[in-house]
């Protein structure tokens, strides 16, 4: 839950430094100090959700402060500005410190919470007085941010372009307007990819077309010439004489076509590669931060060390460059704390007493690969087979026969880490796990080597742009769906007399493992699975705590795929995270692995799991019951939908009140427990449209809120709420059964 908060006191935050420096030009924007209020209040019910009380005191006395100006009551001046950006120093400072030191905020450091408090309550009396000297004007603030030192001018009425000593231009694009132009290039070189099997087919008319026009030569070879007619040979005559005509001009607009087909592909790759290169940033804009980082982590733990980067210029797309910001500081942490020896130990080596952490980008076979290497001692690789039996993670036996390969793979096991101590840095095995989900996240892999002695190395293959992705496509329910590659272990057919029962659940035998067998149709709801013959396609998809093999109807070959994002009104959708066009402008859906291999934990451990039948047929699983939870806080969010969760329900969120209405209206739900204070649409007014709603009037509904008084109780029965509850109620059983009231137990 801490790290929860934590992300979403990073967006947060970020929302009340871009709200104060828009405030501090405009102080009276409604629309800025609406966004203040609603992060500001975020933070609070978050923070008070994991514990954290001083957050709570922060978070508050800010909350009051907005709404002190949305009233009129104050103008937010410099003064305040400054006082209020303080607060947000502390709230990251909070939410960014380690569990184990998040008590002595309330002792040791109460005292810079009550300072700020009382500076900012200061500051607020003084909100109307006049500012004689504005010495520290607005762009002052911008610098502390990283803005020039000069006042921006106006913008003007129109966007001309800025000159350049190269004689280059340079105009302002936003960044949406970036995404759908990949997006249609993207689309492009799919749409080229369908004329070569258009020309394909044209071909197999040809050949079909030229079997034809033997069979009429054969015909009138036996036919006696005397005992034809002259229409009909002359028939037979002119047929011929077409039929070759027909010949002539199809293989000629053939080879026309193939042309066309190799300019068309040419010409959108081009287009596809510019439209790339109008969204890549240098490999420097997202290390800047990294060499600072080392030589502080180096002398926090005594040891000098040096970080060199290689491939500065290096081009990479601007999402993925953001994203690998966490799993690049956790490499280069970990590289000084685990790799990195003792400058004492280096010299007794033959080493330099500095160490040397290389961090590289290149492009490879269409790809972005990324290492991290340090000229360390590298695994012991002993210790960590060790540590692997130590940790029951598997018997001596088979830990024996593991070779370095596989014994490196379970440095990313969650919780998993070679040091015997917690500190600052490491200690608490959260941090390859995270490096490898993150990876994944963006459909790539990471691998490890090591020499012992010299050092440690890890490979990151990612793809060049998170708008394209190289899928499996398979068929479910006559439906086909695309599985992302990075996520695919393995495919096979697999011989239905391999099916054993184990612990009453089906598993095969796979390169030493038992894996569990899942229809893919139960997971998503698709009905029965549906196979011909003996062989069962399977796809093998997870890591080592959770391997399954996903039984579809067919394969239908890979694909390369370029990503529509769902609707947002959609809300999420269970196991799928986005769209895609085939060549023939059909659609398909891309699988949301993570979110799969959690909707088959839940079966499994529902007891929920049907078996893939081995004669074509299958077996209807459970009716779950299903819960939709619309909050706009994460941290509440995930807290119930991990209650619910945890007792069996399915479980989708909403963000707000308009994605709510949203979800409730195109999916089918046996419950909706919602938030009051909400943007968009609160959750009186969802209720409210719920109960008015012909068809969705007897749909149950809780409100889940802060809000204790009788009066707010009384207004949200009176919206027509079923039951009213307080967020106080997450510390024990009220929640949960207050929904087996509502809707009975998760199964039926």
């Amino acid at each position: 839950m801490l790290d929860l908060f934590r992300i979403e006191a990073e967006n947060q935050t970020q929302v009340l430094t871009t709200g104060l420096l828009a405030l501090e030009r405009d102080p009276t924007s409604a629309e800025q100090l609406e966004a203040c209020m609603r992060a500001s209040h975020s933070l609070k019910g978050a923070a008070r959700i994991v514990g954290l009380t001083v957050g709570v005191g922060v978070a508050h006395v800010m909350e009051d402060c907005f709404v002190a100006a949305q009233r009129g009551e104050l103008t937010l001046r410099q003064r305040q500005i400054d006082v209020l950006l303080r607060g947000v120093d502390l709230l990251t400072r909070i939410a960014g410190t380690p569990e184990a030191e998040v008590g002595q905020w309330e002792k040791e450091k109460r005292a810079e919470i009550e300072d700020f408090q009382a500076a900012l309550t200061v500051a607020i009396e003084a909100g109307d007085e006049p500012e004689t000297a504005r010495t520290v004007t607005a762009p002052a603030v911008a610098v502390a941010a990283g803005a020039a030192t000069a006042p921006a001018p106006a913008a003007p009425a129109e966007r001309a372009p800025l000159p350049l000593e190269s004689g280059d231009r340079v105009l302002r694009v936003t960044a949406e307007n970036l995404n759908r132009l990949l997006g249609l290039a993207g689309e492009s070189l799919v749409e080229s990819r369908w004329l070569k099997p258009f020309a394909a087919s044209l071909l197999r008319l040809k050949r079909l077309h030229y079997g034809t026009a033997q069979r009429i030569d054969e015909i009138r070879d036996a036919l006696m010439p005397q005992t034809m007619s002259d229409r009909i040979q002359s028939a037979l005559s002119d047929l011929q004489h077409r039929t070759l005509e027909i010949q002539q001009l199809m293989s000629q607009r053939l080879v026309e076509l193939e042309l066309f087909d190799s300019r068309s592909a040419n010409l959108a790759h081009r287009l596809y590669v510019e439209a790339l290169a109008s969204r890549m940033r240098p490999f420097a804009d997202g290390t800047h931060g990294f060499p600072r980082m080392v030589r502080d982590v180096g002398r926090t733990l005594g040891k000098p060390v040096r970080l060199e980067i290689v491939g500065l210029g290096t081009q990479v797309d601007r999402d993925m460059l953001e994203k690998l910001d966490a799993p690049l500081g956790h490499l280069l942490r970990n590289a000084v704390d685990h790799g990195i020896e003792s400058a004492e130990k280096r010299a007794a080596a033959g080493k330099p007493a500095e160490g040397l952490i290389q961090l590289e980008a290149h492009h490879s076979g269409g790809t972005l690969q990324i290492v991290v290497a340090d000229d360390g001692a590298g695994v012991d690789v002993e210790r960590l087979r060790q540590r692997i039996v130590d940790r029951k993670l598997t018997t001596t036996e088979v830990a024996e026969k593991l070779s370095e390969t596989e014994l490196l793979e379970f440095l990313f096991l969650p919780g998993f880490t070679m040091k015997d101590t917690v500190t600052d840095i490491s200690g608490r095995g959260v941090g390859l796990d995270v490096v490898q989900d993150m990876i994944r996240q963006v459909r790539g892999t990471v691998r490890i080597s090591s020499t012992p002695g010299k050092g440690a190395r890890f490979t990151l293959q990612l793809p060049l742009t998170l708008s394209v992705v190289r899928t499996l496509l398979a068929e479910i329910g006559g439906e086909p769906y695309a599985f992302p590659l990075a996520y695919i272990n393995r495919t096979l057919k697999l011989d239905k007399t391999r099916i054993e029962l184990l612990e009453g659940r089906e598993h095969f035998a796979f390169e030493n493992q038992h894996i569990g067998l899942v229809s893919a149709r139960q997971v998503l709801e698709g009905g029965e699975l549906r196979v011909v013959g003996d062989e069962l396609p399977v796809i093998v998809v997870g890591d080592h705590n959770h391997t399954f093999g996903l039984v579809v109807d067919r394969f239908l070959g890979e694909r390369e795929l370029v990503v529509q994002p769902l609707d947002a009104r959609l809300g999420k959708v269970k196991d799928i995270t986005a769209g895609a066009l085939m060549e023939d402008g059909s659609p398909t859906l891309i699988v949301d692995m993570e979110d799969m291999i959690r909707s088959i934990d839940k079966l499994i451990s529902g007891g929920r799991l049907s078996k893939v039948e081995r004669d074509g047929g299958g077996v209807a699983g459970v009716k779950v019951k299903r819960v939709l939870v619309v909050d706009d806080s994460l941290t509440v969010r995930e807290l119930e939908r991990k209650l619910l969760g945890n007792s069996g329900y399915e479980v989708e969120v909403a963000v707000d009140g308009v994605d709510g209405w949203n979800a409730v209206r195109t999916g089918s739900f046996d419950l909706v427990v919602t938030d009051v204070d909400m943007p968009r649409m609160n959750g009186i007014e969802l209720v409210s449209l719920i109960k008015k709603d012909p068809v969705l009037k007897a749909l149950p509904v809780m409100i889940v809120s802060y809000k204790d008084r009788p009066e707010d109780r009384q207004r949200g029965l009176d919206a027509g709420a079923d039951y009213y509850l307080t967020k106080g109620s997450f510390h024990d059983e009220t929640l949960l059964q207050a929904v087996v009231d509502l809707i009975g137990e998760a199964a039926t």
